[in-house]
């Protein structure tokens, strides 16, 4: 059905009203991305319609007591946004002047170098299955091996014209290198350095491209984890905006100069543009149809990028009986095996632990109850501390089965065109695109998904104003450039 021809009468005249207005904005998705696009447009004085089935952060269902506010900040998080971790503790990072401004607390978790990626080595215990610790010496070791391993892959990457998976490469490699093979405990320990490096891409080493996984322009700084989450971000970036909740949007009609929004119930919402920051995994569920249809290249470009899932087992007990250590880490003889505990106690003071689990894993994990998934956390933890005691309270995520995000972030999947970003950014007549999957150089970080959410809403601006013919009336104002002038340092704590 042409557009034109879907248009009712009330549909025509509400179009008439709207250019009479103000420039005006529908964006969709309850991320950061959604939530910085929406700010910088509603301080460039437009009028902005955030339709959210649900907000990621302030979800009503997980509002439990005072003390265990951190963990909803953890575990029922967005799909992108690293279980309140800042990648790139620095003042280049885009976040930095908002977290700076709200004097946020942050947690070094590591340096620029780590062979965690996250975490350092500083601070860890690793256990084998019968609960013994592995000597530090050999995790030490191991995980040198490790690096040399992966630096190897890059010969490997440069020898083959067609894209192999990470896990190819690092076969090729051990191959190649007996000396960087690993025999009995050792080996465990390097299946559980690979379990780390799932975990960093959500997905399992046979399914990441060898191409384009040590591609991302990672900050400086190392990576640090914002104490109190990024709630007070989120509420700064919100303030004065109208947000609409629980409004699932199913359908998007894309006209010649208007978009016209159906949400759950049949409600429409129009407006000249529409910014979309949902994850991914909604696009390639074909959860939100569209007229006229996708066309075959941006179709392709959202199936041929890959899906992550990574979900969380967050536990809060009375006392603290681990540690002081943060990463509790068990080994075994697959990565799927193996398994790791951060300690959030150490950075907050609070008794919490938090299991986590990548890949084919997190899925399977999803096919447990709420209580299956605590009793098998604490069954590994028992192994490390035959005392431990019940915990008092546990959440459990669930991003892969969640309609609103089916999956946790995006990966770059083996033999992905070269192209794939330029069209998952592309816009479609009035219809925009943003969130952490466009963001080539900062895929799945959480200021990738802002960063993409302020340009997808400086090109919206762009847009209609040169349509309407007075683009130099409307001044962007955002949030994030009214306070650089502001010189309040990173406040980050270590160790």
């Amino acid at each position: 059905m042409e557009f034109k021809d879907s248009i009712s009468g009330a549909f025509a005249s509400c179009i008439e009203r709207q250019k009479t207005a103000k420039p005006s904005v529908i964006v969709i998705g309850s991320g950061i991305s959604g939530i910085a696009a929406a700010h910088v447009l509603n301080n460039a004085d437009f009028e902005v319609v955030p339709l959210l089935h649900r907000l990621c952060y302030w979800n009503p269902g997980i509002e439990l007591v005072v003390a265990f506010t951190l963990i909803t900040h953890l575990v029922v998080r967005s799909i992108w946004e690293h279980h309140g971790k800042l990648h790139g503790v620095c003042n280049e990072n885009p976040l930095a002047p908002l977290i700076r401004r709200l004097g946020l607390a942050l947690y070094r978790t590591s340096g620029d170098n780590s062979v965690l990626y996250d975490h350092d080595l500083e601070s860890y215990m690793l256990f084998d299955k019968e609960g013994h610790q592995v000597p530090q010496q050999m995790v030490i070791e191991v995980g040198e091996a490790f690096k040399k391993i992966l630096k190897e892959t890059e010969k490997v990457r440069d020898e083959n014209q067609d894209d192999l998976s990470v896990l190819q490469a690092i076969s090729v490699v051990l191959g190649r290198h007996p000396e960087l093979r690993q025999e009995g405990l050792a080996y465990e320990v390097l299946q559980w350095y690979i379990c780390r490096m799932e975990a960093w891409f959500a997905a399992d080493l046979d399914m990441i491209s060898l191409k384009n996984w040590d591609e991302e322009n990672v900050l400086t700084g190392g990576h640090g984890l914002m104490v109190e989450g990024y709630y007070p971000v989120l509420k700064a970036l919100s303030k004065d905006i109208d947000i609409r909740l629980n409004h699932r949007v199913t359908k998007i009609w894309n006209g010649p100069t208007d978009v016209m929004v159906t949400v759950d119930g049949g409600r429409t919402f129009v407006a000249d543009a529409v910014i979309i920051t949902v994850p991914i995994g909604v696009l390639k569920a074909n959860l939100i149809e569209f007229e006229p249809k996708l066309p075959d290249w941006k179709v392709s470009a959202i199936s041929d990028l890959g899906m992550g899932n990574e979900n969380k087992i967050a536990l809060r007990f009375d006392e603290v009986f681990w540690p002081n250590v943060e990463l509790l880490g068990t080994v075994a003889p697959t990565s799927y095996s193996c398994g790791y505990f951060l300690n959030l106690h150490k950075a907050t003071g609070h008794p919490v632990l938090v299991y986590m689990a990548a890949g084919r894993f997190a899925y399977d994990l999803e096919k447990l109850s709420q209580e299956e998934a605590a009793n098998f956390a604490m069954v590994q933890l028992k192994k490390m501390f035959p005392e431990a005691t019940r915990p008092v309270q546990y959440l459990v995520s669930r991003w892969g089965t969640d309609p609103n995000s089916l999956g946790c972030y995006s990966y770059d999947v083996v033999g992905k065109p070269t192209d794939i970003y330029e069209r998952l950014r592309a816009p479609l007549g009035n219809v925009l695109f943003g969130g952490e999957a466009v963001s080539m150089e900062n895929q799945g970080s959480v200021h990738g998904a802002y960063s993409s959410g302020v340009t997808a809403a400086e090109n919206c601006r762009k847009l209609v104003m040169e349509r309407r013919g007075f683009l130099e009336k409307f001044q962007i104002g955002s949030f994030s450039s009214a306070i650089l002038e502001a010189a309040f340092p990173l406040q980050i704590s270590r160790m």
